[in-house]
């Protein structure tokens, strides 16, 4: 299996309702496909901060976890999912 066939786990973290989920959702899977980078989506429905994309545990937009319901203003970016996702090297910016 090479780097590009690698699995990489990512969560989106919300809460029930959450406007921006379903924006975020796609952004997620448009990224992970325009690069050809397999993903396994973990949605978790609870009291996060809303919505939280965690690959490989770490919060994509660079703070630190939190808990608690919240409505995030601080929504993953383009760029922010691409450097979480793909590895070094492999996927143009």
């Amino acid at each position: 299996m090479s780097v590009r066939d690698e699995v990489r786990t990512v969560q989106l973290r919300r809460v029930a309702d959450c406007p921006h989920a379903e924006q975020v959702r796609e952004l997620v899977r448009r990224v992970a496909a325009d690069g050809g980078v397999l993903i396994e989506l973990e949605e978790l429905v609870g009291e996060y901060p809303s919505p939280t994309v965690l690959v490989d545990g770490r919060d994509v937009t660079g703070r630190p976890l939190a808990v608690g319901a919240a409505c995030r203003l601080d929504l993953p970016t383009e760029r922010q999912l691409r450097a979480a996702l793909h590895p070094a090297g492999l996927v143009e910016p």
